[in-house]
């Protein structure tokens, strides 16, 4: 009888642990999966304004997210680092990142730094979504890991060197920063040119990154007489040019890669701004009729961010990654999110529209030309 007994017990103690191992894989199952994505950015350095600002769009979304109660199964964790705007400090950040657990890269800013991290992405099967200001040569359909957002350098090139053609400008001259960035920009405007059957280029020069030491280029560019300057270069190196340029008597156009942020480039010009053109990807932060950028404006309203182009930006990266993982499903590999975000090639992120695999020339329609009046107010 008491062997009987201690038979039954057993049978209950093992239904009682089966059924709670269970109920513990149950409730495993059905905890969202948190999706790690590593960035590094430039927080401080030459780019840190621009860097910060993207970085904070970004997490502006993928906060709001996580806290939303109607969650889809997951969750993002946006692990940031900060490189400095320097290629090294990025490769070994996107190195440290992937070994800590990233499930992917995203949102590098930089041309070199991009560069960079999409050599580390793919000598580790990894993907690269979403890099700022990324060389044109990452738009190679042989890069099938690195997917972007904003439209590509020859596209930006394309249209402004098109608007001076339409102007009737054709004397163009480039200015840029001694750095991946600036050759890669004035190599997009070259063949703008001959594409679009235009006279070379009078004039072009390098100047330091995000540097006030331009007086060799505006000697050099000031010589050959331009009609328009395009300059590939940060703010303190475009406002120091334009200021110089003007004193030596320039009256000429001034056009800007989106790069160069707006509003840093206001801050250091000042007054001084009116006039100048700049090159710009997304939505204006103050177009609030547009439903991104109105969802945009109320995340920067319970924040302590303030709106600005590279902000909308980095947010609107956050919620295309968003869709290519709803696409891809809450257990989704790398092969399916990889799959999923090949998939977005005209997605409606909220009255604009982002193709991840675009080419280059594939996004000039999305670009717009924005004049700055002295006051610091955008005009189209």
């Amino acid at each position: 009888m008491k062997t009987r007994i201690r038979e039954d017990r057993r049978q209950l103690i093992v239904m009682a642990l089966a059924g709670g191992l269970a109920g513990a894989a149950w409730a495993q199952s059905r905890a969202p999966r948190k999706i790690v994505l590593g960035q590094s950015v430039p927080l401080t350095g030459a780019a840190d304004q621009i860097g910060l600002a993207f970085a904070g769009g970004a997490k502006l979304f993928f906060d709001s997210f996580n806290a939303s109660k109607n969650n889809p199964g997951w969750t993002f964790e946006l692990r940031q680092l900060d490189d400095g705007y320097e290629a090294q400090r990025a490769a070994v950040n996107a190195q440290k990142l992937l070994a800590e657990g990233a499930d992917l890269l995203f949102g590098f800013v930089g041309t070199a730094t991009s560069d960079a991290a999409a050599e580390v992405a793919t000598k580790n099967g990894a993907i690269l979504f979403a890099p700022f200001a990324a060389s044109d040569k990452l738009r190679d359909p042989a890069f099938t890991n690195v997917f972007h957002v904003r439209p590509s350098l020859a596209d930006e090139a394309f249209k402004m060197v098109r608007h001076c053609a339409t102007l009737m400008q054709t004397r163009i001259a480039v200015v840029a920063e001694d750095d991946a960035m600036g050759r890669a920009g004035l190599a997009a405007v070259q063949q703008a040119i001959t594409d679009l059957k235009l006279p070379p280029l009078v004039a072009s020069a390098f100047v330091p990154v995000n540097s006030d030491k331009v007086d060799a280029a505006v000697a050099t560019i000031a010589k050959a007489q331009p009609q328009a300057i395009l300059q590939v270069s940060l703010f303190n190196s475009t406002a120091a040019f334009i200021r110089k340029m003007r004193r030596a008597g320039y009256v000429g156009s001034f056009l800007n890669f989106s790069v160069v942020g707006i509003d840093p480039l206001f801050a250091a010009l000042g007054k001084d701004i009116g006039g100048v053109v700049v090159s710009q990807v997304v939505p204006s932060p103050r177009s609030s009729a547009t439903p991104i950028v109105k969802e945009y404006l109320a995340a920067v309203e319970n924040s302590d961010q303030s709106p600005s182009y590279e902000g909308m930006e980095g947010y609107i990266a956050a919620k295309t990654l968003s869709e290519a993982m709803r696409r891809a499903g809450r257990n989704a590999d790398k092969a399916a999110m990889q799959r999923a975000m090949a998939t977005l090639t005209d997605y409606d992120v909220g009255g604009f529209r982002i193709n991840t695999r675009a080419g280059v020339r594939d996004s000039v329609r999305s670009i717009d030309l924005v004049t700055i009046t002295a006051d610091g107010k955008i005009v189209r």
